[in-house]
């Protein structure tokens, strides 16, 4: 008894050490709260997914998947061939088409074939632009053909030819346009046909690995040269009659001119050159100083005639002629007024693309305003992100080059950003003003027309309006 008393004893005396950071089951117990937290974000990443995956979620990453094919043509080491990437597309589009009842392989099969559809468009552009480029230097070449473009600069003047007849010493290759600095004043019209003396350099390459490259910029423009012209510029007869492109390009270019004039000839200085730079996207006249101001600013973005530029002239027109038309109550009681002031908006925004001269940022904030402006007129509703990827697969495949362009990846980034925090900040805005309007119910403050405006325009069902200006506002741009 002794015995198995002094026993026991000594077993409740002297327990077994264990650790403290050991739980059940002989595991650490950061390992165990390490297993917690990759499940939790394993079952997020899979709702996420799921999500994702959902009707028309997956429709932007097309764009995605279509850039990243272009950006593979940029990025590889030798020129693909044209004949191999359609081979491929082919072969992706067939893989797309037999794993459409699956759901995980067809949006893998569909995002490759984007893939391959950006590579086979840069591929084939550039096969079809294909053009002689210059490789060295050249002096006193004698160049004849029609002024295709005509720029003001600050110090000189600068004009894109068409080659007709070129001829130069040592002069291997014969570019199809050329790019020359002419003395300020001195460029002559779009359309005119001229011939002069010039030297003539190679195309100018990177500065630096990974910068940007001018050469390539140029060769997409169809330029094979640059220089500056020795001498006069003659100006003759043209041997041929000017084609379709160039008589568009001459009636474009002389609207601009007239327009530049007018608003320089009214406003001197920077000022009429920032004033008709927002209209006519003409910035070549605004000095050095003020061009620098604007830069350290954060202020140069304005003078790109983008979204803002756009939606300003689109909004003007639809507002003022629908207000104008609802000012004719015979003819707003018989005519959807509405459509009539969208496409009359539609056709001013498209004016002021081609008068603006039609850069990357006008062409995708036309497409976002056209697609908006054509659902108005079909009775359709318009979802932001696929306008967004609409407007990137339609500036990519007209010119697929602009992807490697600043005002491209800018543009398009900041979009994103508004389109993104406007779809997740309104739901969250419009939840927090329901619970400041409750709030603050007892001491009179109302609350709802903000919430009431937030929900409208994320298509909400609105809360009761207690304003009767609000309620007017909101049954006019029913």
């Amino acid at each position: 008894m002794v015995e198995q008393g002094r026993s026991r004893g000594r077993a409740e005396t002297w327990r077994p050490w264990t650790r403290p950071w050991v739980v059940a089951g002989g595991r650490p117990a950061w390992a165990a709260g390490f297993a917690d937290l990759a499940s939790r974000a394993a079952q997020r990443l899979r709702e996420w997914v799921a999500i994702e995956a959902g009707p028309g979620r997956l429709v932007p990453w097309l764009a995605i998947a279509y850039g990243c094919g272009i950006a593979v043509y940029f990025t590889a080491d030798q020129e693909p061939a044209p004949g191999a990437t359609i081979l491929l597309l082919a072969a992706a589009v067939a893989a797309a088409i037999l794993c459409r009842r699956r759901p995980v392989a067809f949006p893998a099969a569909l995002g490759a074939a984007a893939i391959a559809a950006g590579l086979a468009t840069a591929t084939v552009k550039r096969a079809i632009i294909a053009h002689p480029v210059l490789s060295a230097p050249a002096w006193n070449v004698d160049i004849a053909g029609v002024v295709e473009v005509r720029e003001e600069r600050e110090r000189s003047d600068r004009v894109v030819v068409r080659v007709g007849r070129i001829d130069g010493a040592r002069l291997r290759e014969k570019p199809e346009r050329v790019r020359v600095a002419v003395r300020k004043g001195t460029a002559p019209a779009v359309g005119t046909f001229v011939e002069f003396k010039a030297r003539l350099s190679p195309p100018v390459e990177a500065l630096r690995p990974g910068g940007y490259d001018f050469a390539r910029d140029m060769y997409f423009q169809r330029i094979g040269a640059s220089g500056f012209v020795l001498g006069r510029v003659r100006t003759t007869e043209a041997p041929h009659p000017p084609t379709l492109r160039l008589r568009y390009a001459m009636a474009i270019d002389a609207v601009r001119e007239a327009i530049d004039k007018r608003i320089r000839a009214v406003l001197p200085g920077d000022d009429g050159a920032i004033a008709s730079a927002l209209i006519t996207g003409k910035r070549d006249a605004i000095s050095t100083p003020v061009n620098e101001a604007m830069y350290v600013s954060g202020l140069a973005h304005v003078l790109s005639i983008s979204g803002y530029h756009m939606a300003v002239v689109a909004g003007i027109m639809f507002f003022a002629l629908r207000a104008l038309f609802a000012l004719m109550p015979a003819f707003a009681n018989r005519h959807p007024i509405k459509k009539w002031a969208a496409f009359a908006a539609l056709s001013a925004a498209a004016f002021y693309l081609l008068l603006s001269g039609a850069q990357v940022a006008t062409q995708r904030s036309f497409i976002m305003v056209a697609i908006v402006l054509v659902g108005v007129m079909i009775d359709r509703p318009t979802l932001t992100f696929r306008t967004l990827t609409v407007a990137a697969l339609g500036v990519l495949l007209l010119a697929p080059e602009a992807i490697v362009h600043p005002s491209f990846q800018m543009s398009f980034a900041a979009t994103l950003a508004l389109v993104a925090g406007y779809q997740q900040g309104i739901p969250w805005m419009s939840r927090g003003g329901r619970v400041r309007s409750r709030r603050r119910s007892r001491s009179g403050v109302d609350g709802k027309s903000s919430v009431c405006c937030l929900s409208r325009f994320s298509q909400a069902p609105p809360p009761s309006l207690t304003s009767p200006t609000i309620s007017t506002a909101s049954r006019l741009m029913a």
